[in-house]
């Protein structure tokens, strides 16, 4: 009975706490959007982190609601490359792109209201 309580434990972090996260970044992907003057907005998650999983969340719907932004992630503890690329040192970090350049940087910001409107400001100017 104890090793089928385990089990089911281990199963349910695994649900739980990131199974469907997944890494999107490449840069080749990321220098092509750079060039092109696109908006980039790349977020940093960890497997166990519950603002990385309210953020993916948030983030899901954006893609859905601004179609011209491109949306990134990457795993933060297993793409130390992308880590030291970006200067990004905590995951929950998002960071935002326009026209080759780095305009915003956020750590641990999961509201809505706030990413929403600076994306909008974004697409704005």
């Amino acid at each position: 009975m104890k090793k089928i309580l385990i089990t089911i434990f281990f199963l349910w972090c695994s649900a739980s706490f990131g199974a469907d996260k997944y890494t999107t970044f490449t840069n080749e992907i990321f220098q092509k959007a750079q060039v092109e003057g696109k908006i980039i907005v790349i977020n940093s998650w960890d497997r166990w982190c519950p603002v990385c999983k309210k953020q993916k969340k948030l983030l899901n719907q954006a893609k859905k609601d601004f179609e011209d932004v491109l949306f990134l992630t990457f795993e933060h503890k297993n793409n130390k490359e992308i880590r030291k690329l970006l200067n990004i040192h905590h995951f929950s970090t998002i960071v935002f792109y326009k026209n080759g350049k780095e305009v915003g940087r956020g750590i641990g910001d999961s509201n809505k209201t706030r990413i929403y409107s600076f994306i909008k400001k974004l697409n704005e100017t």
